[in-house]
C-alpha cells in the first residue's frame, strides 16, 4: 500500500496516525497471524493501555482468544508467559466466516435453494378464543 493509502485508509491496516500514536509504546508480542501488540500509557481508570495493530484487514475476529484476554485485562502478563500450554483437545481459533463463501448456510437458506424442512406438527398456534 502506498503512502497515500496509509494516510487516508483505516480498513486495511494501520494508518500513519496509528504508527505515530504508538511511538513510545512498548511492543510486547506478536501472534501467529502477525498481529502486533503494544502497551503504553494509561486508560481512564488507570489500567495500562493495551493495543493491537492488525496484520492486514482490521477485523477483531482475527485476534486469538489468548490475546483477546490480554487486551481486555483478563490476564496480567502476555499469553506466552501467563497461560498454560494448549491442551491436545483444543482447536485452533478460526476467523469469522460471516459474509464469505465459508459461512454456515442451513438447508433453508436462500443460497441452499430456500426450501425449509416441513414443520413437524408438534406446534399448535395460540388463539384467543380457544379453551
Amino acid at each position: 500500500m502506498g503512502i497515500l493509502g496509509k494516510i487516508f485508509t483505516w480498513w486495511d491496516g494501520a494508518t500513519i496516525g496509528t504508527h505515530i500514536g504508538l511511538m513510545g509504546n512498548k511492543r510486547v508480542g506478536e501472534d501467529a497471524l502477525g498481529n502486533v501488540y503494544y502497551v503504553g500509557g494509561k486508560t481512564v481508570d488507570g489500567s495500562p493501555r493495551r493495543q493491537v495493530v492488525y496484520n492486514g484487514i482490521n477485523d477483531a475476529s482475527r485476534v486469538p482468544p489468548e490475546w483477546h484476554a490480554w487486551l481486555h485485562n483478563q490476564v496480567e502478563d502476555v499469553p506466552d508467559a501467563s497461560l498454560p500450554p494448549a491442551r491436545r483437545w483444543e482447536k485452533e481459533a478460526k476467523a469469522n466466516a460471516t459474509g464469505t463463501i465459508a459461512a454456515y448456510r442451513p438447508s433453508g437458506a436462500m443460497e441452499q435453494g430456500g426450501v425449509r424442512a416441513p414443520a413437524t406438527g408438534d406446534y399448535e398456534a395460540w388463539a384467543p378464543d380457544a379453551q
